[in-house]
């Protein structure tokens, strides 16, 4: 009860501060309105009162009760009283400008036909006068607010120096907002825009001094410590070319993120954001066909299958957007599955959310998933990814990811699922590296899927020796229960399987973007495993929707690539997020070199050499021609290699050359593809 009487006595207080603002405004009004004439009359006999003809005296003091009444209702109709004017800007001067107008209009009028004509040198000096004593009152108001404002930004610490990079609407609104904020405390020094009309003008009083050329000049004349880019409309290779010029100044740097918030209105200084390592990456937002992935989704049952990993748990944020029927979400790390849980379950409160359990490697648990819920379509993203710790346990990258796939891919077209997509990976091209090898082996799996799909001969297909928890008395139950829709007298529902291959993704578990941000928090070495190593890189939402995109043009066996853009020079990267931290590589950070992982190669293909590309729909999708291979000699392999890995056999990789023939070691790399590699590298560095 007190607290509701505290709020009421601080709205009533408040409401009495601009009650009382407005009552003194019109007092000053009704004197200002009358002393602009009286002045105007005074101006037009030499400033002498003396000189001053009686009639005229007479006549402005039967008219000033009149006028004063009629102006004071005029600026209460035209809201002169009622702004806020800590605010004030070009509307307020404008309804001033009419109101003097029209009090104009009446004093002409009203004086001249009711009492007596007057000197013209009168009405015009009157107005003049008036408007800027009216405009002067009420603007001066603000004035004095800012420099208040200013003086205790002053009083409280230092200013950030800012140099703000876009002269338009945008701009305009950022020097606003930091002129009347609080906090953080700063001022704006100078402006850069590449329009040269502009150049040696000034914005808010603050000068325009040139295009991005003259960025670093300016940073050292100013002694420029943060630097605000508000240019909503530029390109992503615009912001690239900027950034990596403001980059060289060791300045705090924050953007506005792009146009969307200027048309919406949501320009203001709490909308700029620090300036993220995709900025300077340079990639055009993605655009996919949201209206393809709606129907496509809408309606289905989905199972996500890693759904608590960063591409997964991706997957169903954005799943979640286009109405499933239900959503599946299958992990075998309950923490973070108990994540993307809480967090769906609070965006979307309406989502049907069913959380499981469990692992791809469990020949009854996956099958008892597609038993009781029957998704209509999988997104299969769970797999071990991490290389250099694959590369010391080459056994469980085989058991979890191949075996994981078949079992799960299995289990998909016994129960008439319609699509089925794994998530690859680049590393599957040309593959130097057990975990890249075993992501071949998954396409190879989808592939004979997919074959053995459109054929109908799922008695081909083994069940393979398995996870501890598989026993044989465990294989005989799901044999047992093997029975296809055919089989039943009921149509065949083809289950369609496809594969979509991308590189890193920024922000992943294992990317070295996050390593490199703790290293430099902690003072460096800033850890980078070779000088000419180099990358390509997508944000995780970029290449989910990519992923969904490609699933709606899915026909069945294909290996979908997705344009990644140009590849990036890691240590390149390295040395950017460095400066971007305000500090100088090799002087303020060290940059270390640790020389190459196992199995880690300096380049990474988006297909092989034997692969042909054939477009989509959308420029970023692309098919690539699957490598024929014997699908019957495969699939004994496979039965070999299960053997094999639940064995925890040392001689596994040997085996696993055998069965991917593009799979070598890393020392071999630039021996057979070194081509390959001056070219990307080329790409990544600019060099022609």
């Amino acid at each position: 009860m007190t607290s509701m009487n505290q709020k009421k006595n601080c709205k009533r207080r408040k409401l009495e501060h601009w009650q009382g603002i407005s009552l003194y405004l019109v007092i000053y009004d009704a004197i200002a309105v009358n002393a602009a004439y009286f002045l105007g009359l005074w101006f037009r006999f030499d400033c002498t009162y003396s000189a001053i003809p009686g009639e005229y005296l007479s006549a402005y003091l039967k008219f000033t009760p009149w006028y004063t009444i009629f102006s004071v209702f005029v600026f209460w109709i035209l809201r002169l009283y009622n702004s806020v004017w800590r605010f004030a800007s070009y509307s307020e001067l404008i309804r001033v400008g009419i109101s003097t107008v029209i009090t104009f209009l009446f004093q002409t009028v009203g004086i001249t036909l009711a009492i007596q004509q007057m000197p013209m040198s009168y009405y015009l000096f009157g107005t003049i006068i008036q408007f800027c004593l009216i405009v002067g009152i009420r603007f001066s108001y603000r004035f004095v607010l800012l420099e208040r404002t200013r003086r205790q930004k002053e009083e409280e610490g230092p200013l950030h120096r800012i140099m703000l990079i876009g002269a338009g609407q945008a701009g305009q609104i950022i020097l606003r907002d930091i002129e009347r904020a609080k906090e953080p405390k700063g001022k704006v020094c100078c402006i850069i825009d590449d329009n040269p009309n502009k150049w040696g003008r000034y914005m808010e009083s603050v000068p325009i001094v040139g295009g991005r050329d003259e960025i670093l000049v300016n940073a050292k004349k100013y002694k420029i410590d943060q630097i605000l880019l508000a240019i909503p409309s530029a390109s992503a290779a615009e912001k690239r070319d900027i950034l990596n010029i403001c980059k060289e100044t060791k300045c705090e740097m924050k953007i506005l993120p792009g146009v969307y918030q200027f048309v919406t209105g949501e320009v203001s200084l709490s909308k700029m954001k620090d300036v993220a390592v995709e900025d300077l990456l340079g990639r055009d937002p993605i655009k996919v066909n949201m209206d393809e992935i709606f129907r496509y989704i809408s309606g289905k049952t989905i199972l996500v299958t890693g759904g608590g990993g960063s591409i997964g748990s991706e997957l169903c944020r954005q799943i979640a957007e286009h109405a499933p029927k239900r959503l599946v979400i299958f992990d075998v790390y309950e923490n973070n599955a108990y994540d993307i849980e809480q967090e769906l379950r609070s965006k979307h409160p309406q989502l049907d959310l069913v959380v499981l359990i469990g692992s791809v490697r469990d020949t009854r648990k996956i099958n008892d998933v597609f038993e009781t819920y029957k998704p209509d379509i999988v997104y299969h993203a769970a797999a071990h990814k991490h290389v250099p710790l694959m590369e010391t346990s080459p056994c469980e990258a085989i058991k979890n990811n191949v075996m994981g796939t078949y079992k799960t891919a299995h289990a998909a077209l016994k129960n008439g699922c319609q699509r089925f997509v794994l998530i690859s990976t680049d590393k599957a091209v040309n593959p130097t590296n057990i975990m890249g090898a075993s992501k071949r082996l998954c396409e190879m799996v989808i592939q004979t899927m997919d074959k053995i799909s459109r054929t109908g001969r799922e008695d081909l297909l083994p069940l393979l020796g398995s996870h501890y928890e598989d026993s044989e008395e465990a294989l005989k139950e799901v044999a047992a229960t093997r029975e296809f829709p055919e089989e039943k007298g009921e149509r065949k529902l083809k289950t369609e399987f496809v594969a979509v291959r991308f590189g890193n993704v920024l922000g992943s578990n294992g990317s070295v973007i996050p390593l490199f941000k703790k290293q430099i928090a902690k003072g460096g070495p800033v850890t980078v495993t070779h000088p000419d190593i180099i990358r390509y890189f997508m944000t995780i939402p970029e290449a989910v929707s990519l992923v969904l995109q490609a699933g709606t043009y899915a026909k069945g066996g294909e290996i979908f690539v997705l344009d990644m853009g140009a590849p990036v020079k890691i240590d390149t990267l390295a040395r950017n997020l460095i400066k971007m931290s305000g500090l100088t590589p090799d002087v303020d950070i060290k940059v270390e070199y640790t020389g190459l992982r196992p199995g880690e190669k300096l380049y990474e293909e988006k297909l092989m050499a034997e692969e042909g590309l054939t477009k989509t729909e959308n420029e970023l999708i692309h098919i690539g021609k699957p490598i024929p291979f014997d699908t019957d000699v495969f699939l004994r392999q496979l039965e070999r290699l299960a053997v094999v890995a639940y064995g925890n056999e040392p001689g596994i990789r040997r085996y696993v050359e055998e069965i991917v023939p593009t799979y070598h070691a890393a020392e071999e790399d630039l021996r057979l593809h070194g081509e390959t590699y001056k070219t990307l590298f080329d790409e990544a560095t600019g060099t022609n």
